[in-house]
């Protein structure tokens, strides 16, 4: 017995120095005294076990002793087996910065850093902007007449898009920009993303092109001549990346750009003669300046000694000669600017490349510093008002379409998707608005971009099918009273572009992270390069403490024992202290994975996955839980915080179950679920109760609707019809409707009004008659009934409108 408890006193103790990650003295402590013990009561054998076990950790853990003998034989096993990583690779690592992303990697989160970066909100200026000029842009789309009939946005939407300074909201106030946070940016694309063109179409000039790069790195005359161009809308930006040959792949681009001189107007220039052809290009269609990615090559040595001289950027004109631009792509459902550029020994000036000679060959860096910012804002921004106007026209549709009697919002079929559409809407709304709020901080988030980009996308394409299946052949049926159709038919634009979704969550998430965001890796991989074998020493030996320490926290948090301190209220502290558990094992998971498998972790790429998809759902369960913290806790959105969260949970619990039963060393697997899991999963899919409160608040008018929807364009302003306007001031009359409903429908079941009168509208007619209901309620129902019907209406068109070539038409009934 007494050998038991002293076991069981010595597990106990090094799982508690363990979870602290309090180094080796306190292991070799409670080991040696409980050793003593042992002799001194009657159990030498069990202390000499102990007191050699003190030895062998004062030997491996004491840094005096183990770099004697243990620390140089691990080093050179290092740098035999550590993956090389190439130039590309390192600048993808070092680029952008490590916030929370860094805190789930260490496996103990500190939830006081997370809430310390405060909100300030959005400036009289940016609120304002929001409201009146973003509903007017708002006000002028209707995504049939740009999709099908003009293939654009209409004029006089360019000219206010220009006039207001939407192109220029990154630009300091100083070149004539408006000079917005990013939480700014993004809360103005969201609401612009009622119509996906006008969002992508305002999006892409504030994200990953000239503007951005021209601010960081380009030279002051280059500043002062485009920023302020840029601003008014006098000059139109695209660049140039992609093309045949590089998507995924940007570094593989084979443009060319070669260093020569050229006679202009009878005076030598040094300049470059480029060879390009790009494809997928946002905006090249109408753009007037051209940014370009090349590979420069330097031959003659013009320049200095290198001929390689790398990734470059430069600024090009669009009546350069020999230049092809013009030509559009047809991207699919959305007919937003995009095209083709091409160049044929294109000679520009030297001074064309942005920021001048001191930043040749740094394209690449330059790129992808700013990839870390814009692929926060941009897309995510999109799903995020996508997903927020889809919940408010799927509610509104849901209460006003009626069948056997009820509306379908009442049904349990309909209820399922309309509430997961509306936790997703609020995980998004949370995590795109806190991540652009680290931003304003300083923040460059590389990994978050990645988790945000591909995760809000996958959001939006839910989101959008959900919409869909309710609102069925309201939906399907094209025309201008589609809402939904055309923005559902665009989703895989924004599934495949900046970084395509199956790239991102495959290699990027965790395959960046992993190296970027740990917090010993890269301080290993940079003593290896300088061959520093006591900063290797510090390095490893702290890994091996984080390992032990997420062993020993995933494992006594996964019991119920010894649960972290959160800051959160009663309702969002059991999500965060999870959070902080998973985090434990998802750290030891992947440092699992990068032992066992080194080098080879870049080709297992559904491993890496599942790794990045349970970093993933941690990251979005923090925002939401940060935005709960923050937020006015309005009535209903516990129900949503509830769902949200079990959501996100349950599928890192999933991510989890996978990689255990796919690592290829089996037992590691089974020993990382005892570990990890050692009470077996604790999430399941959210309860029943959750969707049916849920659907029932945001098809109603509530406080948790109009909470989902602020930002949205909801006022009938504009000069195109706003369908969520009509959906909302049914909605604000919906009671006194179903009363009168019942009354009707009741007496027509009874008899009390003629058999024949099948429509509502006649019954209503037969309930005046019958004195059921006086006169102003049927005025009252006569006109919801007009609405209603109105917004179940789909279009017709005649018989040979869609036809391009109208002698190609068969008249199947010419007769």
């Amino acid at each position: 017995m007494l050998t038991l408890i002293l076991f069981l006193l010595a597990v106990a103790g090094l799982l508690a120095v363990m979870r602290r990650e309090a180094g080796a003295l306190p292991a070799i402590g409670v080991l040696a005294v409980l050793g003593l013990i042992g002799l001194i009561t009657g159990a030498p054998v069990s202390g000499a076990i102990l007191l050699l076990g003190a030895v062998a950790i004062a030997a491996a853990g004491l840094p005096a002793l183990r770099r004697r003998w243990l620390s140089p034989r691990l080093f050179a096993t290092f740098k035999k087996v550590a993956p090389k990583v190439s130039d590309t690779e390192r600048t993808a690592l070092e680029a952008g910065t490590v916030a929370w992303d860094g805190e789930l990697f260490s496996g103990r989160p500190a939830w006081d850093r997370l809430l310390g970066v405060e909100d300030e909100g959005l400036s009289r200026e940016e609120q304002a902007f929001l409201d009146t000029q973003c509903s007017v842009a708002a006000g002028m789309c209707n995504a049939w007449e740009i999709a099908k009939e003009r293939a654009d946005l209409p004029q006089e939407l360019w000219d206010f898009l220009k006039r207001e300074g939407f192109f220029g909201m990154i630009i300091p106030k100083q070149y004539g920009g408006l000079g917005f946070s990013a939480k700014a940016q993004s809360l103005v694309l969201q609401k612009l993303s009622v119509s996906e063109t006008l969002m992508v179409t305002v999006g892409v000039p504030n994200s990953l092109g000239p503007g951005e790069l021209l601010l960081k790195y380009g030279t002051q005359a280059q500043k002062d001549h485009y920023l302020p161009r840029l601003a008014d809308g006098r000059e139109i930006p695209c660049f140039g990346l992609t093309g045949p040959r590089a998507g995924s792949d940007a570094t593989s681009l084979p443009d060319t750009g070669v260093v020569c001189r050229q006679m202009i107007d009878g005076e030598e220039v040094l300049g470059l003669r480029l060879n390009f052809e790009k494809r997928w290009i946002t905006l090249a269609p109408i753009a007037t300046v051209v940014g370009l990615a090349f590979r420069l090559f330097d031959p003659e040595h013009l320049l200095g000694d290198e001929e390689d001289r790398g990734i470059t950027l430069a600024l090009i004109p669009r009546d350069t000669q020999g230049m092809e631009i013009g030509r559009r792509h047809h991207p699919i459902g959305s007919p937003f600017l995009n095209g083709p550029i091409k160049g044929r020994d294109v000679f520009v000036p030297l001074d064309t490349i942005i920021g001048g000679n001191e930043m040749i060959g740094q394209g690449w860096r330059m790129l992808v510093e700013c990839l870390s910012v814009g692929r926060c804002i941009t897309l995510p921004s999109g799903a995020t008002g996508t997903a927020r106007y889809a919940v408010g026209w799927s509610g509104g549709f849901a209460r006003i379409r009626r069948q056997f009697n009820v509306p379908v919002a009442e049904m349990e079929g309909v209820q399922e998707p309309l509430a997961r559409m509306s936790a997703l809407a609020y995980i998004a709304r949370s995590a795109v608005y806190q991540t652009a709020n680290t931003i304003d901080h300083g923040e460059k988030p590389a990994v978050p971009s990645a988790i945000l980009k591909s995760q809000l996308t996958e959001f939006q394409r839910l989101i959008l099918s959900d919409a869909m299946d309710i609102h069925g052949g309201k939906a399907v049926t094209l025309g201008p009273r589609n809402y939904l159709g055309i923005g559902y038919s665009a989703n895989p634009v924004a599934i495949t572009v900046e970084g395509a979704n199956i790239m991102t969550r495959n290699l990027m998430i965790f395959g960046q992270g992993a190296i970027r965001c740990h917090p010993y890796v890269l301080e290993e991989l940079a003593a290896k390069d300088a061959d520093n074998l006591e900063a290797f020493d510090h390095a490893f030996f702290a890994h091996a403490g984080l390992v032990l320490g997420n062993a020993a926290r995933a494992l006594t948090q996964g019991l119920g024992l010894g649960r972290p301190s959160t800051p959160f209220d009663t309702t969002a502290a059991p999500y965060a202290r999870d959070v902080a558990r998973l985090s434990a094992g998802f750290g030891l998971c992947a440092d699992a994975a990068m032992a066992s498998l080194g080098s080879s972790l870049k080709q297992r790429e559904m491993l890496s996955a599942r790794l990045g998809d349970v970093l993933s759902n941690l990251y979005l369960a923090s925002m939401t839980l940060k935005g709960w913290h923050e937020g006015d806790k309005v009535e209903g959105e516990a129900a949503l915080l509830h769902y949200g969260c079990t959501y996100l949970l349950e599928r890192a619990e999933q991510a989890f179950d996978e990689v255990f039963d796919n690592l290829p060393n089996r037992a590691l697997g089974r020993l990382l679920r005892v570990l990890v899991m050692p009470a077996g999963r604790r999430w399941k899919r959210p309860h029943d109760d959750l969707a049916r409160e849920i659907a029932q608040a945001v098809s109603r008018d509530t406080v948790l609707r109009r909470y989902l929807l602020e930002g949205t364009w909801q006022q009938n302003d504009g000069t195109r019809d706003n369908p969520l306007a009509h959906y909302n001031a049914l909605l604000a009359t919906q009671e006194r409707a179903e009363a009168l409903y019942r009354t009707v429908n009741k007496a027509h079941a009874k008899g009390a009004i003629p058999a024949q009168a099948l429509h509502p509208e006649q019954r209503v007619e037969a309930a005046l008659a019958a004195g059921l209901i006086s006169e102003d309620d049927a005025i009252f129902m006569r006109e919801r009934e007009a609405e209603v019907l109105e917004l179940l209406s789909v279009d017709d068109f005649d018989y040979d409108e869609f036809a391009t070539d109208k002698a190609n038409i068969l008249r199947h009934n010419a007769a």
